[in-house]
């Protein structure tokens, strides 16, 4: 039997925790668990750490399917048990016994059938991790790359900025760019604003005009305090301010867009889903560059149709971190000229992997740049051995 007509004969869920795709789920002297502006900071309790808030809560979902000669493609995510459960009660059903290249109509059963309690959050997640599963097992059967199944390379290899309270750091490594997170919030007044500003400064004198500086402000702001960041932010050359504001408040975002200057980018889409959400982003609120997360945005299937659409409105595609997932699309893109390293050491005075122990031999940016291989599939292997995965079996209670 060739690659067509192979079924698929197994959905295998699993949760892991400690790291992984739930990258907050760090010890506490981790910069990503400490204090950022986020929507809780208005909460003294809960300012201090993203932690007291349950950032980490969730845990790393990992799906497998498996065709009928054995081979095994797999896909990671957020959403932990309740999203392991969706995919072992609900959606398994439009995966099992389908043929292995049906992946449109996979998806679309999936989406169709959850609509009802779904849409975005820890439902797309789970569509997300069994579509990345999917094509990998695809890229597997087929003994082809994802990226050659997309289309093929547009470059010889990516570029990356880097994500941390470090970029001085990150120009030293390669980088093209830093993205720092926003510590202070509406919640600390004008002090805080100041504060942000002197951080600005700072990195802005340390990596010189020419280094591409950006806020990850993490749908912490208001309105006001957005319009505050980004006009100062915009004299010391600022590229964006990213994810300002809740992710439903589609109306903020027009706004502020209509209040930035030539030089300044609105972005986001971290946590928006769809290619219905990410049409308001860009129809309705014009924002200059979408950054769908492969993981939680409706896995590959998806993202290449919201990435089509950015492309018709002339919108860049700068996908949120997910490693390797992201790497075989935005290789293959016109409008998607760099992407995102999420620096997960502690002090992001390093490059590590972002999957952490999931994947062997995770391909990470050298001198801010990375081949991605021409193997088959995603090109990486889960880490049975380095990582405790807990498998979530179809029935029972959460």
């Amino acid at each position: 039997m060739g690659v067509m007509g192979r079924k698929i004969t197994a959905v295998r869920a699993y949760v892991a925790e400690g790291g992984g795709a739930d990258y907050h789920d760090q010890k506490q002297d981790h910069w990503i668990v400490k204090q950022i502006a986020t929507p809780m900071s208005i909460y003294p309790e809960y300012k201090a750490t993203r932690t007291s808030f349950g950032i980490n809560a969730l845990k790393t979902l990992v799906v497998e399917v498996e065709a009928d000669n054995g081979v095994v493609g797999f896909g990671i995510s957020t959403g932990g048990y309740p999203a392991a459960w969706l995919i072992m009660n609900h959606l398994d059903r439009f995966v099992v016994g389908q043929p292995a290249e049906n992946i449109e109509q996979m998806w679309d059963q999936m989406y169709r059938s959850s609509l009802y309690y779904g849409r975005k959050g820890i439902v797309m997640n789970a569509i997300s991790a069994v579509d990345l599963a999917l094509w990998d097992l695809l890229g597997r059967l087929r003994q082809e790359p994802v990226y050659a199944m997309l289309g093929g390379k547009v470059r010889d290899e990516l570029s990356f900025y880097a994500t941390g309270p470090r970029p001085d750091l990150a120009k030293q490594m390669g980088f093209i760019g830093g993205k720092l997170p926003l510590v202070y919030g509406p919640a600390d007044g004008e002090e805080g604003l100041r504060k942000n500003m002197e951080i600005a400064g700072q990195m802005r004198e340390a990596v010189g005009d020419d280094f591409m500086l950006m806020w990850d402000c993490w749908m912490a702001l208001d309105l006001p305090y957005a319009r505050k960041l980004m006009h100062e932010s915009e004299k010391l050359g600022f590229k964006w301010v990213e994810e300002c504001f809740n992710p439903d408040d589609y109306w903020a975002y027009r706004d502020l867009k209509k209040a930035a200057g030539n030089t300044m980018m609105v972005t986001g889409g971290e946590h928006e889903a769809t290619r219905y959400g990410f049409r308001m982003l860009m129809e309705f609120c014009d924002i200059d560059l979408i950054q769908p997360d492969v993981g939680w945005c409706g896995g590959m299937t998806e993202l290449v149709k919201i990435g089509n659409m950015a492309e018709s409105y002339g919108k860049m595609v700068v996908p949120h971190g997910s490693g390797i997932y992201s790497h075989h699309y935005v290789v293959t893109k016109v409008n998607s000229p760099f992407t995102e390293c999420l620096m997960m050491s502690p002090e992001a005075d390093t490059v590590i992997s972002q999957y952490y122990p999931l994947i062997k031999d995770e391909p990470i940016p050298v001198h801010g740049r990375l081949k991605v291989k021409d193997t088959p599939g995603f090109g990486v292997e889960l880490n049975k051995d380095g990582c405790s995965l807990i498998e979530v079996k179809k029935g029972g209670r959460l």
